[in-house]
């Protein structure tokens, strides 16, 4: 993918031209020695792998603290709101095999490889995965580089608590409380049998996400 920035045909320019945050004094109206030095940004640019209204509040807030941000997308989403509020863009939506557009989400926002190309071609030293897509994804933050920090649980919780089976077991051996149910049923019968003991109402889940 090639990346695309907006308004500019120089990428270090613009992230040269952003000020460093001032940091806020404490609200009490104190002064604090530590607030009167300037902070540099967390991160110095963060690649958003998402699309929606999600990926236009990780924007907006980016934007707030002055973090320079690339959207993702596919063909069908390229002229997007998130895509419009970011400060770059790479398309992803494109198969090298038959020169053909899709738009389908599997060969833009859950296509590991072309994000990884976008993250090292517009040098993102972060990844905010937003929620759904690839966010549940433990395999996919250990492809991640070691010098792109990843905004989230680490691949190990998210392994964790990507099964609700699994997750459930984890709360209890923890001493959480949960509500009672079922591990897993394997038919209608099993279902009708688990619901009476149980007591209605009942939510019957997939185990996966």
């Amino acid at each position: 993918p090639t990346p695309e920035t907006k308004n500019s045909t120089n990428v270090n320019a613009v992230a040269a031209r952003i000020p460093t945050p001032t940091p806020t004094p404490p609200g009490n109206g104190s002064t604090n020695n530590h607030n009167n030095t300037e902070r540099s940004p967390l991160f110095s640019k963060i690649l958003i792998a998402n699309r929606g209204e999600i990926a236009c509040r990780i924007a907006k807030t980016c934007a707030r603290l002055q973090i320079p941000t690339v959207a993702i997308s596919s063909i069908a989403d390229q002229h997007s709101p998130h895509v419009r509020l970011s400060d770059e863009h790479v398309l992803l939506g494109t198969s090298t095999s038959n020169f053909t557009a899709t738009s389908a989400s599997s060969e833009s926002y859950l296509h590991i490889p072309r994000i990884l190309e976008a993250l090292r071609d517009t040098g993102a030293t972060a990844l905010h995965p937003g929620y759904g897509f690839l966010s549940e994804n433990s395999n996919f933050v250990e492809q991640l580089p070691p010098e792109v920090s990843f905004i989230g649980p680490s691949s190990h919780a998210i392994h964790l608590l990507g099964d609700k089976i699994q997750s459930k077991r984890t709360a209890i051996a923890a001493g959480v409380s949960v509500i009672p149910g079922n591990e897993e049923v394997h038919s209608v019968e099993e279902a009708v049998h688990s619901a009476h003991s149980i007591g209605y109402p009942v939510m019957i889940k997939a185990t996966a996400g």
